[in-house]
């Protein structure tokens, strides 16, 4: 491995700059893997990260697992990793932080590149394998870098400054899109655990409680009207029965007999007779003051 950005400048680069500055170049290749690195540059590096990442990968066949497949888009901001079909982003690897590039000579099928990552501040080397553009990725990269270093002299420094920024507010917008992901999950769960306790089980009717007294009776109240409720069916209520006036009658024919509701001219004729009668006589003893009547006929006073 002994390619990195030594391109000599009177060869002519393979693409367009417009090709890298306003759009990307798109490659297809199988991705190894990435591994932690001790430097940020060197050849001996990546090629104990290769052997070490092919070793994995070997035992990963062994077991059935195939190498996934990536697709790489290559700009002067940066080189992304995602997935073929879904074109979800795995790595979003920014150009300024990536310190090395080359592809192997051994085995012209692999190219590599170091990348600093911007959470752990680790250097992974990432390890690709293509079998007709290993090479020609590695010189794209590399002429991604040259445009990327000539607008940095053009803008002053500027533009590496404002990249950087823009790199840090798509990782948040990123985090916080996650972070919104899993507020929404919460809270469709909550929303899910009150509905189901406000739900009463089939089969059941809810029923308010009665207030009852010390001998466990519903207390009656002559200030609240008696209103009909509904049966459990949902129907209303039956109407009050009322009896017949041959009903109340007793087996004689006769009304029975009530002294709270009675009058003076309720009686029998004989029992009314007999009552004026008394009445007369206690008026009279009324009237007879200091006399004393005896029914002894011996009794010297008469």
């Amino acid at each position: 491995m002994n390619r990195a950005f030594n391109r000599k400048k009177d060869k002519s680069w393979m693409h367009t700059p417009e090709a890298l500055a306003k759009h990307y170049i798109a490659y297809n290749a199988k991705f190894l893997g990435n591994t932690e690195v001790e430097a940020p540059k060197g050849t001996e590096v990546v090629k104990d990260a290769v052997r070490k990442l092919k070793f994995q990968r070997h035992i990963k066949k062994s077991e059935g697992q195939k190498i996934p497949k990536v697709e790489l888009q290559i700009s002067i901001y940066g080189v992304k990793i995602l997935e073929p079909k879904t074109k979800d982003v795995q790595h979003n690897c920014q150009l300024h932080r990536i310190s090395f590039c080359a592809d192997d000579k051994t085995d012209k099928r692999i190219f590599t590149f170091i990348c600093k990552d911007s959470e752990s501040n680790k250097h992974l080397c990432y390890v690709f394998d293509s079998e007709k553009c290993a090479e020609e990725i590695t010189l794209t990269i590399g002429q991604a870098f040259d445009l990327a270093y000539k607008k940095f002299l053009e803008s002053g420094g500027k533009d590496v400054e404002t990249r950087k920024q823009i790199g840090s507010l798509q990782k948040r917008i990123q985090e916080l899109e996650t972070e919104n992901s899993e507020l929404k999950k919460q809270l469709q769960d909550l929303e899910e655990q009150l509905m189901i306790a406000h739900v009463p089980p089939a089969g059941s009717i809810s029923m308010k409680p009665q207030s009852t007294d010390i001998f466990d009776m519903i207390p009656f109240s002559p200030v609240s009207p008696l209103v009909p409720t509904q049966t459990s069916n949902g129907c209303p209520p039956p109407p009050p029965t009322t009896l017949p006036p041959d009903i109340r009658k007793d087996l004689f024919g006769a009304e029975p007999f009530d002294p709270f509701t009675c009058g003076a001219a309720d009686f029998p004729p004989d029992i009314q007779s007999k009552l004026d009668e008394m009445q007369e006589g206690f008026k009279m003893g009324l009237t007879l003051e200091g006399t004393v009547f005896s029914l002894d006929p011996l009794d010297s006073r008469c």
